[in-house]
C-alpha cells in the first residue's frame, strides 16, 4: 500500500472514535463536565435569601463551564477543574422545594474530526426547606 493510503487507513480507524486528549486536532475542543456532589445538599430558604454560597464539586470544569439552576444557565465562580461555586439567592430561587443542579460546558471549536466537546451534566437536587 502507498504511504498516503496507510495514513488516511489511519486518520479513518484512530480519529472518528478517540479521546480528545489523544488527538491532536481536538486541540481547542472542551471536555464534558462530570457533577459529583453539592455542599451544602440541603439548605433553609432564609439563608438562600441572604445569599448563600453553593459548591458544586465534579471534574472538567473550565473557565466557560455554567451552573444550571433549575433549567437556568448561570454565571459561576469555576474555582478549578473540580469545583465551581455560585452565590444563591432569591433572584434565582424562588422558594422551598427541591432545585435541579447541573453543569454545563459549551462546546469549543472541535471541527469534524471525531472530536467531542462540552456537554451538560446529569442533574443533583439541592433540597430548600
Amino acid at each position: 500500500m502507498s504511504s498516503r493510503l496507510c495514513i488516511a487507513l489511519l486518520a479513518v480507524l484512530v480519529l472518528p472514535g478517540c479521546n480528545n486528549t489523544l488527538n491532536p486536532f481536538c486541540g481547542s475542543a472542551r471536555p464534558a463536565p462530570v457533577i459529583g456532589s453539592l455542599s451544602p445538599s440541603t439548605i433553609a430558604f432564609a439563608q438562600v435569601e441572604q445569599g448563600a454560597t453553593l459548591t458544586v464539586n465534579g471534574s472538567n470544569f473550565v473557565a466557560a463551564s455554567e451552573i444550571m439552576i433549575n433549567g437556568r444557565a448561570l454565571a459561576a465562580n469555576v474555582v478549578s477543574s473540580q469545583q465551581m461555586k455560585i452565590l444563591l439567592t432569591n433572584s434565582v430561587i424562588s422558594g422551598p422545594g427541591s432545585v435541579s443542579v447541573k453543569v454545563t460546558t459549551p462546546s469549543g471549536n472541535s471541527s469534524d474530526l471525531g472530536c467531542s466537546s462540552g456537554g451538560t451534566t446529569s442533574a443533583l437536587t439541592l433540597t430548600v426547606n
